[in-house]
């Protein structure tokens, strides 16, 4: 059995009420509860050890210096990069996408390449590519969806050729949680000469991950969804890659030498770190991590995955409940109500103290191709409970009967 009320005692913000009624939290996939460890960590480092890091001679420095760089490390041991060196902190997924297609990209995109990107992708992996495709004249190319919501691995490979030089797609797709294919995608693109970026938002939570032996060129994901704060993410890199890049934001602690005649850079991972980092970011992830890592993964996510079940059988006997793009092994259930607005739906859940997301999903191409305006999102962690799920279908059948 998975002890979920253990778990769930962890999190602070499960404890309180809205409308007089015990808060159910369904929306995990859009940002995680943190559990007390972490919110500790930031109060900690707050009220303990305050000090900026890499410089200054005082001890307070000194150990916010080896605590951010030990989070480092251990951000590296959990994904299986060669080195901590192929870790930089970001402010989270979004920034690392922008980021890799602001230095790699644009310093080696040519005009008539192609970058081609997932169908289902989340605005962050598409918009980045469209902005630096209009600097530098290379274009981006949809690769299609299948009925199922995966990639279309036929299509995609009449689509790659000599002009495609970037695949950007999704581990996990964020309405849906469809697993995308993405061990075939990489081998594929590899074959054809193309850089490989994966957005890992999702696919981080619900996975191992060991980008060495995935070969994944780039691999990026934000700690707000892992249990950490927002406001800290992570961007790996193949070091040969992130070597050859030239740096994006400019400023202290980036550099070796500043002169007016000209300036050296620092070597990795600073050369990508300008300022002041979000230093209680990165350690509170690195508790996070410790904390997720101690869970029972083959439970937890056997747990989710009854959850989920539970949850899609119960939706499924609602009159004109339509589930879209579910996959068994998903921790997300995407639907509509036929004739009634998904905000209408939401407000009525909220007031049961019901949280779920609703809306486009920062998805807009994936509503396009699935024919709706908007779904309703209803996304589950480890610390939800069978409770949750009977007061979800309740809770929308109550608001189909309403509405």
């Amino acid at each position: 059995m998975f002890d979920v009320q253990q778990i769930a005692a962890q999190f602070p913000a499960l404890k309180q009420q809205i409308n007089q009624q015990r808060l159910v939290y369904l929306d995990s996939a859009a940002t995680t509860q943190k559990p007390q460890c972490v919110i500790d960590a930031i109060s900690h480092y707050y009220s303990q050890q305050n000090a900026n890091v890499h410089r200054g001679s005082h001890s307070l420095t000194a150990q916010a210096t080896s605590q951010f760089e030990s989070a480092r490390e251990t951000v590296a041991r959990f994904i299986g990069a060669n080195s901590s060196k192929e870790i930089i902190w970001t402010r989270g997924a979004t920034e690392a996408l922008n980021l890799i297609a602001q230095t790699y990209a644009r310093s080696t995109l040519k005009p008539g390449d192609e970058i081609l990107v997932g169908e289902m992708e989340h605005h962050a992996n598409i918009v980045p590519w469209q902005i630096v495709a209009q600097q530098t004249g290379a274009k981006v190319v949809k690769i299609p969806m299948t009925a199922q919501c995966q990639l279309d691995l036929s299509a995609f490979d009449s689509l790659l050729s000599a002009k495609s030089k970037i695949v950007a797609v999704a581990h996990i797709t964020n309405v849906t949680g469809t697993r995308q294919p993405i061990e075939e995608i990489i081998t594929r693109s590899h074959t054809a000469g193309a850089v490989v970026v994966v957005d890992g938002a999702q696919g981080i939570v619900h996975e191992s991950v060991d980008v060495s032996k995935l070969g994944a060129d780039f691999y990026v994901f934000s700690g707000h969804k892992l249990y950490a704060p927002a406001g800290i993410g992570v961007l790996f890199g193949k070091q040969a890659l992130l070597e050859a890049m030239p740096p994006w934001h400019g400023g202290g602690k980036m550099v070796e030498r500043v002169s007016f005649e000209g300036t050296t850079f620092s070597e990795l991972p600073g050369k990508f770190e300008a300022g002041t980092p979000n230093v209680a970011g990165a350690i509170a992830l690195s508790t996070a991590i410790d904390w997720y890592q101690e869970l029972d993964h083959q439970k937890l996510e056997g747990h989710i995955h009854h959850l989920v079940t539970l949850a899609k059988s119960g939706l499924q006997q609602l009159d004109d409940v339509r589930i879209l793009g579910y996959q068994d092994q998903s921790s997300v259930i995407s639907f509509i109500i036929e004739g009634v607005h998904h905000q209408d739906v939401a407000t009525l859940l909220d007031q049961q103290a019901i949280a779920v997301r609703a809306g486009n999903h920062c998805a807009h191409p994936l509503m396009d191709a699935l024919g709706v305006k908007g779904t309703i999102r209803a996304s589950f962690a480890a610390y939800n409970t069978e409770e949750d799920v009977e007061r979800l279908i309740n809770g929308v059948a109550k608001a189909v009967d309403m509405l």
